[in-house]
């Protein structure tokens, strides 16, 4: 178990944490969820003793392990991959050393051998013995497989280091597991047992993730971090921002049909509470949805950008074709043959574990790079708009304000319609005076969809847009295509947004397409399907 007491943390005249007191109990995972900057990462580090607050105390339950996800890629480069997992528990690892280290002694001594029998004793109370199995089965389920396990880790990607520094916060049993972004760089069997290892675990669990189906799947409650404090709630992320939203609303029109709106809150709190029976560790969280209530709600007090995308003309019934396009990059052949179809209405998930082809496919059909062979024509009344992945071209020595910079791209010149969008995307105020070469992340991101609506496009193109959003812009964006007619062809890692987006699956996979329409789950579940992948990747 851990908790707080009274924790203040204060940089400068900023209060980012207020006499915070919380409780993080065994068998139960929260979601450490806030805006970008309210102190997520910091919290965990607090938690975890690498940060100290100003004032207030931090409680493990004397005896528990506390287990950390490491964030510096770089840290086990000189170490074997199988080692570095091992030394996620830190006491038995010390143990494996100076036993090995005593047993290499030329001049090996009595009080040696007795020293080493007690080791051996603690190494077994340890299950030391499992050591080097539970690793390995750690990291196979973490896609990393046995050829690479006696590796350097300098030797291994970025993506693939990851993995194994979430097996080594997994490894060993910890009773507390503090995960910061543990789904980044993750394929999606690699998430799903995550999501499977996490429902089995029986410690304490606290995560954050920008994964909403992740946070939907393992959380059993969400501890949110506003007003400088943190409000524990009972449920899943999809519970607290449906809760979270219709209590706004009852604070908005406290004095505009207040019974009805309290009316609705309450029908909402008692539907989840009937469905909670199909939730992971269902039966206390059952238990505690039964006592909530209104007073137990508090309303976000978090922004979401308005994203709208509206068409200037409607598209006809041709919109893009595509026929045996092939291109080969640095000797390897990312398209082959490839042709597709777009249809008036298509919302087009492109999957596959190799981002290249995909963004490649987008630079060809935009103009932005050409095919070695095969064309493609886009429909006489289609106005495509594009979100690329690598937004830096449009950003890097830019010397405008967010006004100059976006009244570039809008058809509409006047400076208060100009502020006024950019106001609707969070741009307030001074913000709508930054200049666009100095902004974070998120900010570029914003400002690129602030481009796209601008431009009145009917055909939709994005690769991998909610990368660098917080929670609120990707929710935002998410109903946001989910509510407009554009055709849309999209790439994404985030698995509820392609869920509630896409209509149609396409897979490009080393030995052609996998084509279908259908939703992203119902593709998943197909057994059909999951054949004819494996015959691809074969």
């Amino acid at each position: 178990m851990i908790s707080t007491n009274n924790v203040t943390l204060r940089y400068g005249k900023r209060a980012l944490f207020e006499d915070v007191n919380i409780k993080f109990t065994p068998g139960n995972c929260y979601g450490l969820i806030g805006a970008n900057g309210a102190g997520k990462s910091t919290f965990l580090k607090i938690l975890s003793g690498e940060i100290d607050p100003n004032s207030g105390e931090v409680h493990i339950t004397p005896g528990e392990r506390l287990a950390v996800l490491k964030q510096n890629h770089f840290e086990f480069d000189e170490i074997d991959v199988l080692k570095t997992v091992i030394m996620g528990h830190k006491k038995l690892f010390s143990i494996m050393e100076e036993k090995d280290a005593l047993y290499a002694k030329s001049d090996f001594s009595e009080d040696d051998g007795m020293r080493a029998a007690e080791l051996e004793g603690e190494f077994q109370d340890l299950d030391g013995w499992q050591a080097e199995s539970d690793a390995a089965e750690l990291l196979i389920g973490l896609g990393i497989g046995t050829e690479w396990h006696d590796r350097k880790m300098k030797e291994l990607e970025g993506n693939e280091k990851v993995r194994v520094l979430l097996a080594q916060a997994l490894f060993g049993n910890p009773q507390n597991l503090l995960l910061d972004e543990p789904t980044n760089h993750l394929n999606l069997e690699s998430i799903n047992w995550l999501e499977n290892f996490l429902a089995k675990f029986e410690g304490t669990v606290i995560v954050v993730s920008h994964d909403r189906h992740f946070l939907n799947q393992v959380c059993t409650h969400i501890a949110d971090i506003d007003y400088g404090k943190i409000q524990m709630y009972v449920g899943n992320y999809d519970f607290w921002y449906e809760s979270s939203q219709l209590a706004l609303k009852l604070v908005r029109d406290q004095n505009k049909k207040t019974d009805e709106k309290r009316k609705e809150l309450e029908a909402f709190i008692a539907r989840f509470s009937a469905n909670a029976s199909k939730s992971k560790q269902a039966t206390s969280r059952k238990r505690q949805l039964e006592k909530l209530t209104l007073e137990d709600i508090r309303p976000s007090n978090r922004k979401y950008p308005f994203i709208n995308f509206k068409p200037d003309r409607e598209a006809g019934k041709n919109i893009l074709s595509i026929d045996r396009i092939t291109k080969t990059v640095d000797g390897e052949k990312l398209l082959n043959d490839f042709t597709l179809v777009v249809n008036k209405g298509d919302k087009i998930a492109l999957v596959g574990p190799n981002g290249a082809p995909k963004t490649l496919l987008f630079q060809i059909i935009t103009g932005e790079a050409a095919a070695d062979s095969g064309t493609y024509e886009w429909g006489v009344t289609t106005t495509h708009t594009y979100f690329p992945k690598d937004n830096a071209p449009y950003f890097e020595g830019v010397d405008k304000n967010l006004v100059d910079w976006l009244r570039q791209y809008s058809k509409e010149q006047d400076e208060t319609f100009i502020r006024g969008f950019l106001g609707r995307m969070l741009f307030s105020g001074e913000e709508s005076q930054k200049k666009a070469s100095v902004l974070s992340g998120g900010e570029k991101v914003r400002c690129m969809l602030s481009k796209m609506m601008l431009s009145g496009g009917n055909v939709l193109l994005f690769d991998e847009p909610t990368n660098h959003l917080d929670l609120e812009s990707i929710t935002a964006l998410n109903n946001g295509l989910i509510d407009t007619d554009c055709t849309m062809l999209f790439v994404s890692h985030d698995h509820q947004f392609m869920q509630t987006i896409a209509n149609r699956i396409l897979e490009i996979t080393p030995n052609g397409v996998i084509d279908r329409m259908t939703t992203f789950d119902e593709y998943l579940a197909s057994e059909d399907i999951k054949k004819l992948r494996e015959s691809m990747y074969a």
